[in-house]
């Protein structure tokens, strides 16, 4: 299904909507599959986005068994694309790993999500392209490929379209595609797409097969706030000790992550399905470069993200990038001096 960026189409995701019936069905059959639950510790569920590096914090934090080493009994869920922040915002679940670019249009039109962390705040995408692809120019006509409309993916390729003097509604064709292999399959196949921004390792899967590298996100040094862990203010009144937990488990995961390489590549490989040991390295020593020990979200890294919700939603002309965080939590963490005495 393809659109472009200006159509009707492309306006609706920013709508918030109810559950469609088939989450809950969804949601149903994966709580039948959980593993039994940890004595004494309280439940909670934990969605994310995709089988992406950016996300990795939650599985290695899961894997190094941090939840239950804070009391909880964490189910981690994967919920495609934006259907994770729907069930979070219906309180099908508690928490979920997804990009500012998605929660800003949701808390803009209401809803009371909130970032807690941050796990990235610069991009680390690259621009993957056809082998006849040769130039930025080139470009112009073509088919770019995203996972969703309103999705990371989304954002962050329109604004890399405008870092290139390119116009998303006008210049090229905005093409969803679903999750990151179908961008793949479609991309090397060349019938639906013609470019896509992909994260490690998937640049160099798609290098193998004759695909183009165009440039690297990473050298233009783009302050962005993309993926964090997020939940609702509802969630945080009703549970607070609990919210103080988890993040103090993630916390936790990071110092470990870094201490503990084998277990961390572990979890790694086991959602990515990566295999290769240069790749399982590489994907590690990518995500140590950019975990911040003290990952606080970045309030300039929501401005790019007001300035493109506000072509389609008055309100985020006026955005408070404060009003979209809490971070009381790591603060408590922060003054304390726990994370630093991690450390030590």
């Amino acid at each position: 299904m393809k659109a472009r960026g200006g159509s009707p189409e492309v306006k609706e995701v920013f709508m918030i909507k109810p559950v469609a019936p088939f989450v809950g069905v969804v949601l149903v059959a994966l709580l039948l599959l959980r593993s039994a639950p940890t004595n004494g510790a309280d439940k909670i569920r934990i969605g994310y986005s995709g089988a992406t590096i950016t996300n990795s914090m939650l599985w290695v934090t899961q894997e190094g068994r941090l939840f239950e080493k804070n009391g909880i009994d964490a189910e981690v869920l994967y919920l495609q694309t934006t259907l994770g922040q729907t069930a979070m915002i219906a309180g099908e679940i508690q928490m979920c790993v997804y990009s500012a670019s998605l929660l800003t249009p949701a808390h803009l039109q209401g809803a009371d999500v909130v970032m807690l962390l941050s796990f990235l705040h610069k991009p680390i995408y690259r621009l993957v392209v056809r082998p006849e692809i040769r130039t930025v120019a080139d470009l112009r006509g073509k088919r770019i490929g995203i996972t969703r409309f309103g999705t990371v993916t989304d954002w962050t390729t329109r604004l890399l379209l405008s870092r290139l003097g390119l116009d998303a509604e006008k210049d090229v064709t905005l093409v969803q595609s679903g999750d990151v292999p179908v961008l793949v399959n479609g991309l090397t196949a060349g019938k639906t797409i013609d470019a896509a921004i992909m994260q490690p390792p998937y640049d160099k899967k798609l290098s193998a097969m004759g695909m183009r590298v165009l440039l690297n996100m990473q050298d233009m040094d783009i302050v962005l706030q993309q993926t964090g862990l997020n939940t609702t203010q509802k969630f945080i009144t009703r549970s607070p000790d609990i919210v103080r937990r988890v993040v103090k488990s993630m916390i936790d995961g990071i110092y470990f992550m870094r201490n503990n390489p084998a277990v961390a590549k572990r979890a790694i490989g086991k959602h990515m399905q990566i295999k290769d040991e240069r790749d399982l390295e590489d994907s590690y020593q990518l995500l140590r470069s950019f975990i911040q020990p003290k990952p606080y979200p970045n309030l300039e890294g929501f401005k790019p993200i007001f300035e493109e919700a506000g072509k389609r939603l008055p309100a985020a002309k006026t955005a408070n990038a404060k009003d979209f965080v809490d971070t009381r939590f790591i603060e408590e963490l922060d003054k304390s001096g726990y994370i630093d005495g991690l450390y030590k």
